[in-house]
């Protein structure tokens, strides 16, 4: 993965490669267990000096949440292959908003509540040959829940939406 600042002097994560494939729907399993990789380590976003670290409860919540549930297409496909880049997601991360924990099931893991992070990326587009014509670029938020234990916790990755103005080339 590598940072790059667009046009608009704003960074995102070019992901190389398409990892997660599928013409029906992603192998969340293999999705799964590529993220397993991540679990405790822990990354700095730049943008506000926050650690978040990489708890054992991402793997399940992001590859089997009511959003990803909800993904179709090209969508499910954009969050698959996001998960390359999560290292350097967070680490360009930025717009810091805390929402309130709204219900009883995250009382105990989310005491102190929510973070959305804003964070973006870039897949490649092949044509016919195999050979990569542009890159669509993704905007996300990245949530992450404040423990008990005062860390922060990468909890999941929603709202992807591909940003229509912006493919490019390199």
């Amino acid at each position: 993965m590598k940072i790059i600042t667009d046009k608009d002097s704003r960074k995102l994560v070019v992901i190389s490669k398409i990892l997660f494939k599928g013409k029906r729907s992603i192998c969340w399993d293999e999705v799964k267990k590529y993220l397993r990789q991540y679990v405790g380590n822990s990354y700095l976003i730049e943008d506000t000096n926050d650690t978040v670290y990489i708890g054992r409860d991402l793997p399940d919540e992001y590859t089997g949440s009511k959003y990803t549930f909800s993904l179709k297409g090209a969508n499910a496909k954009a969050k698959a292959n996001a998960t390359q880049g999560i290292p350097e997601m967070l680490e360009i991360a930025e717009g810091k908003h805390y929402r309130e924990n709204s219900g009883n099931k995250h009382l105990r893991d989310a005491v102190f509540g929510w973070y959305r992070y804003d964070s973006r990326f870039a897949l490649p587009v092949y044509d016919e040959q195999g050979v990569v014509e542009r890159y669509n670029v993704y905007h996300v938020s990245m949530l992450v829940r404040h423990a008990k234990n005062g860390n922060y916790y990468l909890y999941d990755i929603l709202d992807i939406k591909k940003e229509t103005s912006n493919p490019f080339r390199f």
